[in-house]
């Protein structure tokens, strides 16, 4: 989901609530401690020069639990934040804490925001050797040689 996404779905909204992919709930007290820029120069390991560039939500849940962030603050720290930091219409990623920080996409259901698992991936397989993905077939699907197929009592198996 797109910065500019987020500012048109909260517009609409009475209630922010996020979900995590597994159906919990981030809890309704969450603080958005962080809205950012975060921009990535790397090189993979194909050696390709990238660069990334992602609006960057951090979630938090304190001990204040008669706190709920309402959609028009929400937007306002949003529009803050383009204003004084210059923050491009980018893909969102989600920070929040789990067993450790966890970064997520961002998606929308009609109701809530779904924060959805990112995963890592190879961005140059073909310059690292990893083998591309072999065929799949059922055993029942492959054809048999009655020459070449062992029978019992043949002394073969």
């Amino acid at each position: 989901m797109r910065l500019s996404e987020i500012k048109e779905i909260l517009s609409t909204l009475e209630n922010v609530e996020f979900q995590l992919e597994n159906g919990h709930f981030v809890p309704e007290h969450f603080h958005v401690t962080e809205v950012g820029q975060i921009i990535k120069n790397f090189i993979d390991c194909g050696g390709v020069i990238r660069n990334e560039k992602v609006v960057n939500f951090q979630l938090w849940d304190a001990d204040d639990y008669e706190h709920r962030l309402k959609p028009g603050k929400l937007l306002h720290i949003i529009q803050l934040s383009e204003e004084r930091l210059g923050i491009e219409d980018s893909e969102i990623e989600v920070e929040y804490q789990g067993e450790t920080i966890g970064k997520y996409d961002l998606e929308f259901n009609g109701k809530n925001f779904i924060l959805k698992n990112k995963t890592t991936a190879c961005l140059a397989q073909e310059a690292c050797g990893i083998p591309s993905e072999k065929q799949k077939k059922n055993l029942s699907e492959l054809s048999v040689n009655p020459t070449s197929a062992c029978t019992p009592g043949s002394g073969c198996c």
